[in-house]
């Protein structure tokens, strides 16, 4: 991708981009998601990385020597979550660039991605979703915590904590563990 990063937890959302939909026709794939110079695949437990590798390999090869376009709607991917907009108040403003900025490029880094859900003045508390390979992660709160939750509170006074949005599927089986403990 140019610009951006695409999530498709699931296969229903990959039907937009050849590229995914090929990924989710084998057997085994749990998750996608696109990077700037990189594709992140997740896996069910059942199956082994020796068996999905050389499929997932073949398909990312045809899909690049088929010439399709990565997505159907020729949407760029560019990220609409951090664009700041002119009825977003400085405190906004500031957060959304620091996540821009500073961010997004080091949680990139690891293969994944942060989306900016909302800003509580009154309780001071940003929520953002983990995507990628950062989704489902064990340690994606931790670095929720302890490095996003601590560069925001310092520049940013007003931030006084940091949640994670889930998404139906992932607060689903989080509930599910939360009850069976």
């Amino acid at each position: 991708m140019e610009v951006g990063s695409a999530d498709f937890p699931n296969a229903r959302v990959a039907m937009g981009s050849p590229l995914a939909k090929s990924l989710y026709g084998i057997d085994g794939v749990a998750r996608i998601f696109f990077g700037s110079d990189f594709i992140t695949v997740t896996k069910s437990e059942e199956v082994s990385w020796d068996i999905l590798k050389p499929e997932i390999f073949a398909a990312i090869m045809d899909f690049y020597s088929s010439g399709q376009p990565l997505f159907l709607d020729s949407k760029s991917g560019a990220p609409t979550d951090t664009a700041i907009n002119e009825d977003d108040d400085e405190t906004v403003a500031m957060i959304k660039e620091l996540l821009e900025t500073r961010i997004r490029p080091a949680v990139q880094d690891d293969g994944g991605d942060i989306e900016y859900c909302g800003f509580d003045p009154e309780t001071g508390v940003v929520k953002l979703k983990m995507q990628g390979a950062c989704s489902g992660c064990p340690s994606s709160s931790l670095t929720l915590k302890s490095g996003i939750e601590n560069m925001l509170m310092h520049y940013v006074p007003e931030v006084k904590g940091v949640e994670q949005e889930l998404d139906p599927e992932e607060d689903e089986t989080a509930e599910l563990a939360n009850n069976m403990e």
